[in-house]
């Protein structure tokens, strides 16, 4: 049951009404967002695009830089997937009732219960922040990356510039997890330097790449053809490596597409069976060839332990073979075996985090809502507390996806404005109360962030690329400061 904790007025509905149609018209309503990805924006657009209220928003992000995992976990070589920003670019130099603020850590620069005693609502789309473990001994050593890490150094997120992966001696390398990103990060490191050189990849990364040593790249999981994550999409992008050999366990394949027990499942998902054909289709076509790079699946292996040469530099992957069960679930055998690893990239998924006083399931990785409501241990809905994005549901979806879950938390929004208008019971000052708090040296604008993007297109050019991104926040607020 869903309990509301709101301040008492009157029920007498002609007292309610006259508290909507009064109130809400004389008074502008004020929203913080927190975070800038596509689940921050597309609330943002929802909530001002279609109500008849007054309402402001203002969006605080960490970084001195918009839009989240689309320019952070975007791989550079997908270009089309980044046309959303052209819709969130217009959005925010065009309405008037949006307001960017970069380089502001809530949690640190202003505290969430700030920003509930300033806004009349406060929406957190902030995303996942954190990596999964493995649990297992030696994964944090000197070669082994999450996804996360590996993805953010190639795309230019100032978290992980200082990464330096040295791959000009790394012949072997391991990518635990069967997901989209596994392959996006398989991609990269197997492609021609020429697949990149006119991409957004920042300058630091493609240097790296283009003195690759790579010859193999493994993509292990622990369950079979049938569980695999990533998509045809991926798959044919693979294919579409020159001179790329395919290696898996062809019999594996072949007895998941003719298992009668999978016939059925196949047949109701027509995407999963075009994908085992895919992959069947893919690695016999190309299992011979005389290229030196090599793609390889190893499916049924969990990862058990990373084993260290004496002086500490990685030397391989322990796993454990697994089997099928009859319930479609896996069992270890006891046999293990060591792959040779020169580096190994941990994509096991992410993890949200919470601030300060917010509920969170921790077994789940994602803030305890209703529709987007927060809600309490009591299952209680948190007055004027929302969430959207990766917080709100955990990390999975694409960006359509995303833009479905934010339009519900806004219309959550918009539908409480309607039914419970007592939850409104002052004024608030949004970001004015929050300027005389906020300990910032320096608060980036949307107006500052088109001098960033400005200067990397202007530096992009001279290289002959999209742009030339930049990965040192210092050197961002000094070109706010400079233009």
């Amino acid at each position: 049951m869903i309990n509301y904790k709101v301040l008492k007025i009157s029920t007498n509905v002609v007292n309610k009404r006259f508290f909507s149609t009064t109130f809400l018209k004389s008074e502008q309503l004020k929203c913080a967002i927190v975070g800038s990805g596509p689940a921050a924006f597309y609330t943002a657009i929802h909530l001002i695009k279609n109500t008849k209220h007054d309402i402001k928003v203002d969006m605080f992000e960490k970084l001195p830089c918009p839009f989240g995992l689309v320019r952070f976990g975007v791989a550079p070589d997908h270009p089309e997937v980044k046309n959303v920003l052209h819709k969130f670019d217009a959005f925010a130099l065009s309405e008037p009732k949006f307001n960017f603020y970069g380089n502001v850590t809530i949690g640190k620069d202003i505290s969430l219960s700030d920003l509930q005693e300033a806004y009349n609502f406060t929406v957190l789309a902030y995303g996942s922040e954190k990596d999964n473990e493995l649990y297992i001994k030696n994964e944090h050593s000197k070669n082994v990356f999450s996804a996360r890490a590996f993805v953010g150094w190639y795309n230019g997120h100032p978290e992980f510039f200082n990464l330096n992966p040295d791959l000009s001696n790394v012949r072997e390398v391991s990518i635990i997890g069967m997901g989209n990103v596994s392959l996006d990060c398989a991609r990269l490191l197997l492609s021609p330097p020429s697949a990149l050189e006119n991409t957004d990849i920042t300058k630091h990364a493609f240097e790296v790449l283009r003195n690759s040593k790579v010859e193999r790249v493994r993509i292990l999981g622990r369950r079979g053809p049938m569980e695999v994550a990533f998509t045809s999409k991926e798959l044919r992008e693979m294919d579409s490596i020159p001179n790329l050999k395919f290696k898996t366990d062809l019999a594996l394949l072949k007895n998941a597409l003719e298992d009668s027990k999978n016939s059925l499942l196949l047949s109701k998902d027509r995407p999963r069976k075009r994908l085992l054909e895919n992959l069947n289709k893919f690695f016999k076509k190309n299992m011979e060839g005389s290229s030196k790079k090599t793609f390889q699946i190893d499916f049924l292996k969990s990862p058990k332990e990373v084993i260290l040469n004496e002086d500490g530099s990685l030397h391989s992957l322990k796993v454990e073979k697994n089997e099928l069960c009859e319930n479609g679930k896996v069992e270890g055998t006891n046999i293990f075996e060591e792959i040779r690893s020169d580096m190994i990239i941990k994509s096991v998924g992410y993890k949200s985090v919470a601030l300060e006083g917010l509920p969170f399931n921790e077994k789940k990785g994602f803030v305890p809502n209703f529709s987007g409501r927060v809600v309490d241990a009591n299952s209680t809905v948190i007055a004027g507390l929302y969430v959207s994005g990766w917080l709100k549901r955990g990390p999975t979806g694409v960006i359509a996806s995303t833009m479905f879950d934010a339009n519900e938390t806004a219309g959550a929004i918009l539908k409480d404005l309607e039914e419970s208008p007592q939850k409104l019971d002052q004024a608030k000052t949004g970001f004015e109360a929050i300027s005389k708090r906020l300990n910032v040296k320096r608060i980036v604008t949307f107006t500052d962030w088109k001098k960033i993007e400005k200067h990397e297109f202007d530096e992009g050019i001279k290289v002959g690329k999209v742009r030339e991104k930049l990965s040192n926040i210092d050197e961002m607020l000094r070109i706010c400061d400079k233009l």
